[in-house]
């Protein structure tokens, strides 16, 4: 498998290169606007949009339609490879190799710069307010645009990684992250609320997309503290890379330097696909089969021949709600625990740089307050996915909605003191972070695999759903201060905490197969044996 360029098994990968060219052009078009404003502090309000930028814009709409068409696979006519059977060894017996750390850290890396697009809206209110001079509910269409996108992304960004594959759908979330960088030079604020609403698809798109190839690719029994650590390692990764880069570029570049951020954190991702392969299972599903021996050799799995393969059986189907009413506990549980995190992060998080302004912190203090904090949290992610893959899932996952509880009373009770603010928002974001690192990984874990997509896609989905709830206080002008915040959605975390205590299951060291039926653990044992 070519790992020297990204999507060389792409028939039209010319395309693909076109696109990337033409949207970062594009990009680059609209510089000339940003800077025309370093004379008043970087302010654009009102400005005409030039000429170069209208066809930057055209650049970047057509840059994406031809990256997109870049990505589409081969037919599976082309590469089908029928009547061959391939005998791969079990995930559970492959071992953890430098393939399976590098892929890691790789992923780790781009959730970072994932998660950072959405943490970054928390940091650019303060300056909107100031130069649109708009009152806080209008500036909350931003997040709340962003976060619709994320609902959208979720949704599309999964059925395009069934149809390209994983590695192509992050590549095409990477290039929208290059085009929606335009919003730091949009003068009139609805033009940003709308670009907010392109990048929270690509945000939200991306993430799911993540976890489902590091999922198809680690091993069995490394898979839960693997993908904890990945996830929180993002979440951490992300808020303290928006919160340090506010700190460092506001105070020169003004608040629309964090869009322009965009640009180099998306051509860097597209970069790092040279490193990412593409998941087995899709390969072999695409009939790739050479491809996905492969990749699957590469991850220290045992690749043989098993002669002509016999037809396969049909697969079996159950509705959705059936099979889920021996698991209602469970799913009250997580859906609760998910909403309870989307209040916190998408609400209290993205309210926090506002409200600290209001006390008589400005804008570069308090983000050093904040990356202060989100420095302090990232050791204990290690700790998190160490007590979730060696001690307890269960209790891990209990532990963090706790922790999460403690952080919502010490930031609402918090003084203006700066050493009483940074260990409280430490705390709280320790909680939330370790909360959601492990939320997905659980629901996966939790659930047989006749629903376990619906049943994990639901619980990402409740996160998202708390958020726009959280957002649609801010368009109402309902945002509550600290203290009244904090002791509001600490009561979705307690509640989530006695859910998850009483229907919450032990799912450390758990082969995946015994939550199947018993006729197929027998079916798979039997087959097993032959």
């Amino acid at each position: 498998m070519n790992r020297r360029l990204p999507m060389v098994d792409r028939p039209h990968l010319w395309a693909f290169i076109a696109g990337c060219v033409a949207v970062t052009i594009g990009v680059l078009l609209h510089l000339p606007m940003y800077w025309m404003g370093r004379h008043n502090g970087f302010r654009l309000a009102e400005m005409p949009i030039e000429a170069d930028m209208l066809w930057g814009m055209v650049l970047i709409v057509g840059g994406l339609a031809c990256a997109a068409f870049g990505l589409r696979p081969r037919p599976l006519a082309d590469t089908h490879e029928a009547g061959h059977a391939v005998a791969i060894s079990a995930p559970e017996d492959a071992p953890l190799g430098p393939a399976h750390r590098r892929l890691m850290a790789i992923l780790s890396l781009a959730l970072v710069i994932d998660v950072m697009k959405p943490a970054s809206l928390g940091f650019v209110v303060p300056g909107m307010l100031d130069e649109y001079g708009v009152p806080a509910r209008t500036v909350a269409w931003l997040p709340f645009a962003a976060l619709c996108g994320t609902v959208l992304g979720s949704v599309v960004w999964g059925a395009l990684a069934d149809r390209y594959g994983r590695r192509a759908s992050i590549l095409l979330s990477a290039v929208m992250f290059v085009g929606t960088s335009i919003c730091g030079s949009m003068p009139s604020l609805w033009w940003n609320v709308g670009m907010c609403f392109l990048m929270g698809a690509a945000a939200g798109g991306m993430l799911p997309v993540t976890y489902a190839l590091l999922a198809e690719t680690m091993p069995s029994r490394q898979r839960g503290w693997a993908l904890v650590l990945v996830g929180g390692l993002g979440a951490v990764g992300g808020y303290l890379a928006a919160s340090g880069l506010s700190a460092w570029l506001q105070p020169m570049f003004g608040w629309r330097a964090m869009w322009f951020l965009n640009l180099p954190t998306g051509l860097v991702l597209i970069l790092l696909n040279i490193h990412i392969p593409e998941s087995p299972k899709f390969l072999a599903a695409m009939g790739r089969i050479a491809e996905a021996q492969a990749v699957l050799k590469r991850f220290g799995c045992v690749v043989l021949d098993a002669g002509v393969a016999p037809p396969p059986a049909p697969p079996a189907h159950e509705p959705a709600l059936p099979a889920l009413r021996g698991y209602a506990g469970t799913t009250w549980a997580l859906s609760v625990a998910a909403t309870a995190w989307g209040l916190i992060n998408f609400g209290l998080l993205l309210w926090l740089p506002a409200q600290l302004v209001e006390r008589g912190i400005d804008v570069a203090l308090g983000s050093r307050l904040l990356a202060a904090s989100s420095l302090i949290a990232l050791p204990t992610v290690a700790v998190a996915a160490l007590l979730y893959g060696r001690l307890s899932s269960k209790g891990a996952l209990l532990g963090t909605l706790a922790l999460t509880a403690v952080g919502l009373v010490a930031v609402g009770l918090a003084v203006d003191d700066e050493t009483t603010l940074v260990l409280a928002i430490a705390v709280l974001l320790v909680g939330v972070n370790g909360l959601i690192a492990m939320l997905l990984p659980y629901a996966a874990e939790s659930y047989p695999v006749r629903v376990r997509g619906r049943a994990t896609g639901w619980t990402a989905a409740c996160t998202k759903g708390g958020g726009l709830a959280a957002q649609g206080l801010s368009l109402l002008g309902l945002v509550p201060t600290l203290v009244v915040g904090s002791l509001v959605m600490l009561v979705p975390v307690l509640a989530a905490l006695v859910l998850v205590w009483r229907h919450g299951v032990e799912t450390r060291g758990r082969d995946l197969r015994e939550l199947e039926s018993p006729v197929r653990a027998r079916e798979r044992a039997a087959s097993n044996l032959s």
